[in-house]
């Protein structure tokens, strides 16, 4: 296990808690997921997010686009799809 301060923290987007800064990486190791210890702004909470939680924050300079999965969050969609999802129904006869 490997504990890594990030000097400076980066802008990051935690799904389903907010944005926040980044200001230190777990890893575990191979079998695991690397750990975001992140400070989400809104909040003031801290949470360890998982790396597939885990998006950069759009960043015009660097011509990054925010994620397509923040993205989608904001408008409402909760899939983190880019299509929405389309459910069917079926009639018992």
């Amino acid at each position: 296990m490997s504990f890594q301060q990030l000097d400076p923290p980066l802008p990051v987007h935690v799904l389903d808690k907010g944005a926040g800064f980044a200001f230190a990486v777990i890893d575990y190791g191979q079998e695991h997921n690397l750990i975001w210890v992140t400070a989400i702004n809104d909040t003031g909470e801290i949470w360890c997010a998982p790396n597939p939680r885990v998006r950069m924050q759009a960043n015009w300079t660097m011509g990054r686009k925010k994620p397509a999965a923040v993205a989608a969050r904001e408008q409402g969609e909760c899939s983190g799809a880019s299509e929405p999802i389309a459910a069917e129904t079926e009639k018992p006869n």
